[in-house]
């Protein structure tokens, strides 16, 4: 079960009000036994926990009743709170509020709830049953996967994205619901539902020491598959931010989890990411990490396979594979390769290699960069394709690159505006080639 402070505060509030159910009873939404049952567990913690030990099967059967049937906020506070607590660490417990019939049905309808501790506090609930359930049924999860993101992406509350978060580390132990999440997660995907991106935006606020672990648990889980480890990085540049959460980081755990992270991305899909995590940098930053004293033995063993990994690939890397990581990345700078003529004039053309693929990479990053630096060099990178390239002008006009060019004359940053001209004038005076 998470840990959160608004959550097990309000808890400790609800359990101690006072439910009048023997009122439920007379107006016949409750049986006597089941009054009887709430009241057995309505006292401390401590005395709860010895009858549910006794009678595990029939709370279960009583608490997804009670979750069908009340309908009123303080009742229903009151039953998540006790549903929480029979859950709370009591893995062997989620198969029987499995068994139950329709189980998910009572907790789902609540996930929309305008109550924020119920909505909440359903999420919980739901996301601790259904890390249990190996493979729970396809509406479920995207219900789930929906309500999550809708937490997580809440920017007005804090609290809420904590929730969600950690939620979502708690049900993608499931591979069926890693698989979800990615799909979710695709261009096609519903934005409503994109929970991984999400994360993302999440990663990007300077989060607490706690919220950043918490992150890199979802991307250490999400790692796991293949399928994601292959396409992670391209589609959300994950491997600079997760480089950057490490640098930052105090706290041993975030830095342990972040480069078990890095370690599935390695292992499960290395020609996709080795040649990103050496554009990021990754190769001098895992050497410092190896040259310090770790309580943890997990963390030692990373960081030499990261360090082994990373060399390796760095010997055997051309300038032309840096350069294509460096634009797959988004993340471009003055490295050599940028202004050398001779570069250029050797691999202008690979940019047209596999569909133009490369191509279509470096447009993209000239129309979504907002930084100046970014911007600048992609437009030199522009120009110097074109030098180079006897079909670039022709190229680039098909993608519908020259607009965005022409409007990085007028950008405030100088470097911008001038490697925007220089770009300009090169797609002006260069002949159209057949």
């Amino acid at each position: 079960m998470i840990s959160n402070v608004y959550l097990s505060d309000r808890s400790l509030k609800i359990r101690s009000k006072a439910i009048p159910w023997e009122g439920y009873q007379r107006a016949g939404l409750l049986s006597q036994d089941d009054v009887a049952l709430i009241q057995r567990v309505a006292g401390g913690k401590a005395q709860a926990e010895s009858v549910l030990q006794a009678e595990s099967d029939t709370y279960a059967d009583l608490y997804v009743r009670l979750l069908s049937k009340l309908s009123r906020n303080d009742t229903l506070q009151y039953i998540l709170v006790l549903v929480a607590d029979f859950l709370n660490d009591k893995d062997d417990r989620i198969p029987l509020f499995l068994s139950q019939n329709d189980p998910y049905s009572p907790l789902l309808k609540h996930l929309d709830s305008q109550d924020d501790f119920v909505r909440s506090k359903s999420a919980a609930v739901i996301s601790t049953v259904i890390g249990g359930d190996p493979n729970p049924p396809d509406a479920v999860v995207t219900k789930v996967l929906a309500a999550l993101s809708a937490l997580i992406r809440n920017q007005a509350d804090p609290e809420a994205q904590d929730v969600g978060v950690q939620c979502l580390g708690s049900a993608l132990r499931i591979e069926k619901i890693r698989t979800a999440a990615w799909q979710a997660d695709s261009k096609d995907g519903a934005e409503s539902s994109k929970a991984i991106k999400g994360l993302v935006q999440l990663l990007k606020t300077n989060p607490s020491a706690q919220m950043q672990y918490q992150l890199g648990f979802c991307f250490w889980l999400l790692t796991f598959d293949t399928p994601i480890a292959e396409k992670i990085n391209a589609r959300r540049n994950i491997i600079p931010l997760l480089a950057d959460l490490a640098r930052q980081a105090l706290k041993e755990k975030v830095i342990r989890i972040v480069v078990a992270a890095l370690r599935n991305l390695v292992t499960k899909a290395p020609t996709e990411n080795l040649p990103a995590m050496l554009v990021a940098k990754l190769l001098p930053f895992v050497k410092t990490l190896a040259s310090r004293k770790w309580s943890d033995d997990e963390i030692k063993e990373d960081v030499e396979f990261l360090v082994e990994e990373l060399t390796k690939s760095f010997e055997g890397l051309t300038t032309f594979d840096e350069y294509k990581s460096e634009v797959q990345s988004g993340q471009l700078s003055w490295t050599p390769p940028h202004k050398n003529d001779d570069f250029w004039r050797d691999n202008a053309a690979k940019l047209n290699d596999k569909e133009r693929e490369l191509l279509k990479a470096l447009v993209n990053v000239l129309a979504t960069a907002q930084e100046p630096l970014v911007l600048a060099v992609a437009a030199n990178d522009i120009a110097q394709y074109v030098k180079f390239c006897d079909t670039g002008k022709k190229s680039l006009d098909s993608l519908g690159a020259k607009g965005r060019v022409m409007e990085l004359m007028n950008h405030a940053d100088p470097d911008v505006k001038y490697y925007g001209l220089l770009a300009t004038q090169r797609l002006i005076s260069h002949a159209w080639a057949a």
